[in-house]
């Protein structure tokens, strides 16, 4: 677990308009801010800003967000937890199930 730490005030970069999840539409900035406001893992950041709990679940941008955390923590990579990871979830018709459900009593 990261020790809390006081960051200081945060500081905007030039990059910072940068699209880091492009599923929720976070940018660098808001992710920075985050960190600096004292969310200091990945669960929290995925909580408060939705980053990688678009369609792809943090599969495009969860290196980048975890990239991200490390460095404005000042730790290494591999001393932040990751985070729980979970299949996407899409809507499925109820006529999909029912016809499954004919399949398995037939």
């Amino acid at each position: 677990m990261l020790e809390r730490k006081d960051l200081g005030g945060y500081i905007a970069a030039p990059d910072d308009d940068l699209i880091v999840c492009r599923c929720e539409e976070i940018t660098k900035g808001e992710i920075r801010h985050a960190i600096h406001d004292g969310l200091f893992t990945l669960a929290e950041i995925r909580r408060f800003l939705r980053a990688g709990m678009g369609l792809c679940q943090g599969q495009t941008c969860g290196r980048l967000v975890k990239a991200l955390l490390a460095r404005e923590l000042g730790v290494a990579p591999a001393a932040v937890e990751p985070a729980t990871a979970r299949s996407p979830v899409r809507p499925v018709e109820m006529r999909v199930l029912a016809d499954n459900q004919e399949r398995d009593d037939g």
